[in-house]
C-alpha cells in the first residue's frame, strides 16, 4: 500500500516561501498534498427541479396522497446562482428520447384543465431531457442535459480554480400510474446504446481534459477500486476546475454501462457500485442518522460517499437539523440538500450549509489532522 505523509505550514509561513497566496485564494501547497476525497462540500438533490404548479399539487394530493405533494414542494435555485453560493455537486435525471418529442406533451395538465402541448421546440429535438417525473413534475431550470451541462461548463470556465464539481446523473425509467387512462408517457429503458448517449452528450460539452474520469483515477493499477483504496484520488492542485460525473443508478442500466468496459476502462462517469468490485470507486448512502457508522467506514477506506442533509421537505417544514448535523459529522464528500436558502413558505430558517460557512472544509473522517480548511479557497 502506498503511504503519505502529509505536512502542512501554516499559510503566513508558505507566502513567505513563496508557497501561499496572501491573497484569498490559493493554499497552493495544501493544494499540492490534499486529495479530492479529503475534503468536504455541500450538494443539491434534483439540482434543476421546480415544484409543480398549484393546481398539480392539488390534483396530486387527491388522486395520489398529501403526502406525495408536499414532498414536491421544493424549487432549486437556478444552477449558476447554486455555484455562485458554494454548492458543488449536482444531481440531474435524464430520460432517453433519441427521437425527441418524447416529454412535449404533459398529459398531467388536462387533469387541471390546462394545454398540455408544451410548445417548447427544445422538448421535440431529440436527446436526454431533463425532469424528475413525467407528465407530473416536469417544470426544470434546464430543460435538456446539454442546456444542464453547458451552464455548468460555462461557469466553470468563468471560475477556473474551483473546488470539483461532481455531477450525479440518474437514468429515470419508472413507469407511473395513469388512473384517467391519458395516455401517460412510458420511459424507454437505459439499454447499451443509451448510457453510451450519456458519455457522449457530455462529451459535446465538455472536453477530456475539464472531466475527472475513472482512467485518471485508476492510473497504473489494476482496478479502480485498487487505486481509490491506496489514495489514488486526485489531489486538488489536479482537480479543481474540473467535473466529475457519477452514474446513480443500481440497475440493469448500470450493468450495461460496466460491460465491455472493465474498472470503467474508457468511461466518462464513475458508478454506484458494490465494496469488492473492480470498479468501485462511490457510494450513494442517503441516511446518516441510520447509517452513519457505514459512512464513516467507506470514507476512512477511501471512498467517496453522497449523504442527504434533508429529504421529502420534512426536515425544512421542522426546522429539523438532526439529519444534516450527523450528514456532516459522517464525513460523507457531498452533503446534498433541498435547500440552500430557507423556503419562506414553511415558516422555518431551514438551510443547508458546510459547517464554518466554507465552499469546502477538511473532511472530518479523512483528511490529515493538518488541514486547514481556510486554505481550501477559493
Amino acid at each position: 500500500m502506498r503511504t503519505r505523509q502529509v505536512v502542512l505550514l501554516p499559510c503566513a509561513a508558505l507566502w513567505m516561501l513563496g508557497g501561499c497566496s496572501s491573497e484569498a485564494g490559493s493554499g497552493t501547497a495544501q493544494d499540492q498534498l490534499l486529495r479530492m476525497n479529503e475534503i468536504q462540500v455541500l450538494g443539491t438533490h434534483n439540482s434543476y427541479h421546480i415544484q409543480p404548479r398549484d393546481s398539480i399539487l392539488e390534483a396530486l394530493a387527491i388522486f395520489d396522497s398529501q403526502e406525495t405533494a408536499d414532498s414536491l414542494e421544493y424549487t432549486a435555485l437556478p444552477l449558476e446562482e447554486q455555484f455562485d453560493r458554494g454548492v458543488r455537486q449536482l444531481e440531474l435525471d435524464v430520460f432517453a428520447d433519441p427521437e425527441g418529442g418524447l416529454y412535449a406533451i404533459r398529459r398531467g395538465l388536462i387533469v387541471v384543465g390546462e394545454d398540455p402541448d408544451s410548445g417548447l421546440p427544445e422538448l421535440d429535438e431529440p436527446g436526454l431531457k431533463v425532469l424528475h417525473v413525467q407528465e407530473i413534475d416536469f417544470e426544470t431550470h434546464c430543460l435538456t442535459f446539454v442546456a444542464c451541462l453547458s451552464t455548468l461548463k460555462a461557469w466553470s470556465d468563468a471560475n477556473p480554480t474551483h473546488v470539483p464539481i461532481t455531477v450525479m446523473v440518474e437514468a429515470k425509467e419508472e413507469v407511473i400510474p395513469d388512473p384517467l387512462q391519458l395516455g401517460f408517457t412510458i420511459p424507454l429503458e437505459f439499454g447499451p446504446d443509451d448510457v453510451d448517449d450519456i458519455d457522449e452528450e457530455i462529451l459535446t460539452v465538455f472536453t477530456p481534459s475539464q472531466l475527472i474520469t475513472p482512467d485518471d483515477v485508476r492510473g497504473e493499477y489494476g482496478t479502480l477500486e485498487e487505486a481509490v483504496l491506496d489514495g489514488g484520488w486526485l489531489t486538488l492542485e489536479e482537480a479543481r476546475g474540473r467535473v466529475m460525473f457519477v452514474f446513480l443508478n443500481r440497475s440493469v442500466a448500470r450493468d450495461h454501462y460496466i460491460e465491455g468496459h472493465p474498472s470503467l476502462r474508457g468511461r466518462v462517469m464513475f458508478t454506484n457500485s458494490d465494496e469488492g468490485t473492480p470498479e468501485a470507486a462511490w457510494f450513494n448512502v442517503n441516511n446518516s442518522l441510520t447509517d452513519g457508522e457505514r459512512i464513516e467506514a467507506l470514507v476512512a477506506a477511501g471512498y467517496l460517499v453522497r449523504t442527504r442533509a434533508d429529504a421529502d421537505t420534512e426536515q425544512a417544514r421542522n426546522d429539523d437539523y438532526t439529519l444534516q448535523e450527523a450528514a456532516f459529522a459522517s464525513g460523507g464528500q457531498f452533503v446534498s440538500t433541498d435547500y440552500v436558502v430557507p423556503n419562506p413558505d414553511f415558516g422555518t430558517e431551514y438551510r443547508a450549509a458546510v459547517p464554518g460557512g466554507y465552499v469546502a472544509r477538511c473532511n472530518p473522517i479523512s483528511a490529515p489532522p493538518e488541514c486547514d480548511s481556510d486554505l481550501i479557497r477559493p
